[in-house]
């Protein structure tokens, strides 16, 4: 056996936590993605080319980070397979969906990125209700301090959260106790290996133990990302050792090398026509897998075919990460297309804003809008992750600026509401009274204006609106219903009443005249007392009056009774049911209103026509113009002279009356 001296690399270093690692010297990356030694003896492993240093180190870097993450855990791996959504698109109902999917169905090893995504989009949007619902509160009239929500959302998502870290921490403490033994295991096989080139024994035994080495190697178990690389790059640094300057049977490793070449020319086709595979996550993720069959698999090939070989690996390793970066830089483009329109977006929130409505009908539209412009800014993808933040912060700040002035409205909107509902019941309040009124006329009036005055009265709190309509419609119901029956009653005793008026209207008609004037004068007031006895007639047939008053003011002139006499006689009548009926006080007030109300009309005219008439020479007296004043004057003194004579009437009626209230009283003391 050789003596030659035994090259090393730096041991590596084990701390308690598998963390801490001391690399081996590294002068680039050869032909088997391993670590060169700077006192290499053999040429072809120590002369590194500089086309080698050309392949794209972030490329190489990328998948050997990814490999030493997949090392860990055969179901690490998996991670790649799992879809990774647009979360910010997502409710954070649906967020926390997902979330719960993932957990239960996943390997929890696999959806580190997956959860940390999905975390980082429900704080946003939960922050963002938290901070709305707060508004609410405080223009509901809340003091800020006293806010408090309980989320049943956000309890949940903190229950599925939990459970993820509570897998995952369980996960990595049963993994790290595997893994110091798998690192253990594989330093010790790294040891071994190192030993070959020192034990002198026949060449095919040693070749054996070479081979059982890689075998136990291969089965050794997964070991911490962190040790994964440089352990790596020392067992094959070490495989190299012992190819190159052991004096080693050629048959035996020259079939190790063609067979090595063969696998390795295989991976070289494969990762070429990965070139133009349309998929490029599927194509990068495949390279990876390549990489890892390179290095873990597969031992170094002859000296005169490993430049050669790696350059034709390292090429198209280095076409696919191009190609990669340039999907990226497409995406980087859409990105920047991404924030430009969501910029467009908050301006267009920013506007509605500025400018929201005073009107219930039309807010109601920029809340619809303002919605469709919440959807479109979330469908509206992803934006570089620099401008991230400012972009969901200008987002929340507009939609939180028309929320303000929404929210400010409505608060006045309720206290109108509110005032709006005190009038409403004030006006049911009546409606109820009336109800079962006898007062038809007077009730009548007074519920046709409050039913005008509910119409002008404007929305009520929700909640009250359905009841406090449903009452005032049954009350208003409950006394038109009375009303329209007290009609149909009443319309039938008018129709008895047109029967008897029409009966003395016939009477009267045939009636003649004696030769003995009191006598006529006697049955005329009988025939009126008799007529002003009989109730109303129907509407239509009102006119039965005027026929009536037409034929006795006919009589009366025959009879040489002037008008305002055959008033008074008329009076008489009326003198008398005021006397019968059972309020007279009230009857008698009303009708002494009645009559100054009159006596004070016809003083206005007569002085009004005077007035006119000064505006006339002396010469204007034929005029018919003022002839016609001074008939109209004229006749408003008659008038005025018969309403004066009635109030005499009326109040000697009273003073009779109180004689013989104060007669009867004087009686009774007897």
């Amino acid at each position: 056996m050789s003596e030659e001296k035994e090259q090393e690399l730096p041991k590596v270093k084990v701390t308690e936590n598998n963390s801490e690692t001391t690399k081996p010297q590294d002068t680039g990356t050869d032909k088997n993605s391993e670590p060169i030694l700077e006192e290499q003896e053999i040429p072809e492993v120590d002369s590194v080319s500089t086309s080698s240093e050309a392949v794209d180190k972030d490329a190489l870097e990328e998948i050997d980070d990814s490999n030493a993450e997949d090392a860990e855990d055969i179901d690490t791996a998996k991670r790649h397979d799992i879809p990774m959504l647009d979360y910010h698109v997502l409710s954070i109902e649906n967020l926390v969906g997902e979330l719960q999917k993932l957990v239960r169905n996943e390997k929890v090893q696999a959806i580190k990125k997956h959860v940390d995504g999905i975390k980082d989009e429900f704080n946003l949007k939960f922050q963002e209700f938290i901070e709305q619902k707060k508004e609410d509160f405080v223009s509901n009239g809340g003091n800020e301090i006293d806010f408090r929500y309980n989320s049943v959302t956000k309890r949940q998502f903190n229950e599925v959260y939990s459970d993820y870290r509570e897998k995952r921490n369980q996960y990595y403490k049963n993994l790290e106790k595997s893994h110091k033994e798998n690192l253990a295991h594989r330093l010790a096989l790294i040891e071994d290996l190192k030993g070959l080139v020192n034990v002198e024994e026949d060449i095919n035994t040693t070749y054996k133990n070479f081979k059982d080495i890689q075998e136990k190697w291969r089965n050794a178990g997964p070991i911490p990302r962190n040790n994964y690389n440089d352990v790596w790059r020392t067992y094959h640094h070490h495989i190299e050792i012992f190819y190159d300057f052991l004096h080693l049977n050629r048959e035996l490793r020259d079939l190790d090398f063609k067979h090595n070449l063969e696998e390795k020319l295989k991976i070289v086709e494969r990762a070429e026509s990965l070139a133009i595979e349309p998929d490029l996550n599927r194509a990068f993720r495949e390279l990876q897998v390549l990489h890892k069959i390179w290095k873990e698999d597969i031992g170094p090939v002859g000296k005169e075919h490993r430049e050669e070989v790696w350059e034709r690996f390292s090429k198209a390793t280095k076409t696919i990460h191009e190609r990669r970066q340039d999907y990226f830089k497409e995406l980087d483009k859409l990105s920047e297309q991404n924030l430009d329109r969501k910029k467009e977006i908050i301006e267009k929130i920013l506007l509605l804003s500025q400018n929201a409505s005073n009107n219930h009908r039309e807010l109601q539209k920029q809340i619809k809008e303002l919605e469709a412009l919440r959807d479109a800014f979330f469908k509206a993808g992803k934006v570089p992750q620099k401008e991230n933040e400012n972009t969901w912060s200008a987002f929340k700040n507009a939609v939180r600026a028309f929320n303000k002035n929404k929210n400010a409205f409505y608060k006045n909107l309720k206290k109108d509401q509110h005032d709006n509902l005190t009038k409403k019941r004030t006006l049911l309040d009546i409606a109820i009274s009336l109800q079962d009124s006898e007062d038809f006329d007077a009730a009548t009036a007074e519920m046709k204006r409050i039913q005008s005055e509910w119409k002008k009265i404007g929305h009520v709190p929700r909640k009250y609106s359905d009841k406090l309509w449903k009452d005032f419609k049954t009350a208003c119901n409950h006394y038109f219903d009375r009303l329209h029956v007290n009609k149909n009653d009443a319309n039938k005793e008018e129709f008895e009443n047109l029967k008897l008026k029409e009966a003395i209207l016939e009477k009267i008609k045939v009636w003649k005249l004696s030769d003995n004037r009191e006598v006529n004068i006697s049955a005329l007031k009988n025939y009126i007392s008799e007529w002003k006895k009989i109730g109303h007639v129907p509407f239509k047939q009102k006119n039965i009056n005027q026929k009536f008053n037409k034929i006795i003011d006919a009589l009366f002139q025959k009879l040489n009774i002037s008008k305002p006499e055959s008033e008074l006689l008329s009076y008489g009548n009326k003198i008398q049911n005021i006397s019968e009926s059972e309020n007279q006080e009230r009857a008698i007030y009303n009708e002494r209103s009645f009559i100054r109300k009159k006596m004070d009309e016809s003083k206005n005219e007569i002085r009004q026509l005077e007035n006119n008439l000064q505006f006339f020479s002396n010469s204007s007296e034929d005029s018919p113009i003022v002839k016609d004043v001074i008939k109209k004057v004229n006749e408003h003194k008659e008038a005025l002279s018969s309403w004066k004579a009635k109030l005499k009437k009326l109040n000697i009626m009273e003073n009779n009356l109180h004689k013989e209230v104060e007669d009867n009283d004087d009686s009774e003391e007897e």
